[in-house]
């Protein structure tokens, strides 16, 4: 969370010694660990389930609330179809489910340039651990990211148009453009769905 940078000016914030803690995600072996402890005393779960699960996860954002949401919904498939045990393919059914919201399916419409806008956004997000940046922040990396991979560069115009058609789609919300390269922008949907819709079309 950055709720201390958005009420607090940067002066006041120093004075008060502010420090942020960035967390990393947890690995899939920490996942399976967390999963598996909260399953304790169940037998419903197979091993390779929650394999799965932390996998899964694990490689998308290392989050374990949303790994115990995924068991939970697959829990609920499995006493639908009248099924004691909770294998794979239920746990890849939920997972799907969870991740198949129109949000995902647009950013999987997004042109190639816009989607790896979101993805320096959510990657800026990550470096700095505030969950805000600025039109000139994502300028700047779009810019270096797109020399690395040998892409053509945008001109800042091009930039900020396509900024105003992802806010248009609600994937990202943003301050209006009036306050130019310092123009506030915020993703409007989890960097996890993201970071699933991208490798899921890569895949």
């Amino acid at each position: 969370m950055d709720l201390p940078e958005r009420v607090m000016m940067n002066r006041v914030s120093s004075r008060l010694g502010l420090t942020r803690q960035t967390f990393q995600p947890y690995t899939h072996t920490q996942l399976q660990t967390i999963v598996a402890s909260r399953l304790e005393g169940l037998q419903v779960f197979q091993q390779d389930a929650i394999q799965l699960v932390a996998r899964k996860v694990a490689s998308l954002s290392g989050d374990a609330r949303r790994a115990l949401d995924i068991c939970r919904r697959a829990t609920e498939m499995a006493e639908v179809a009248g099924q004691d045990k909770i294998g794979v393919q239920h746990v890849t059914r939920a997972h799907m489910e969870m991740f198949s919201s129109p949000k995902i399916l647009a950013i999987r419409s997004c042109t190639k340039y816009e989607q790896m806008l979101l993805k320096v956004m959510v990657a800026e997000f990550h470096r700095t651990g505030v969950e805000e940046t600025t039109v000139g922040a994502i300028f700047r990396e779009m810019q270096t990211c797109l020399r690395t991979e040998g892409v053509e560069t945008m001109s800042m115009p091009g930039t900020v148009a396509m900024v105003a058609r992802l806010a248009a789609t609600r994937l990202l919300l943003s301050e209006h453009m009036k306050h130019g390269l310092e123009t506030k922008l915020r993703l409007n949907v989890a960097t996890e769905e993201i970071n699933f819709a991208l490798k899921s079309q890569e895949e």
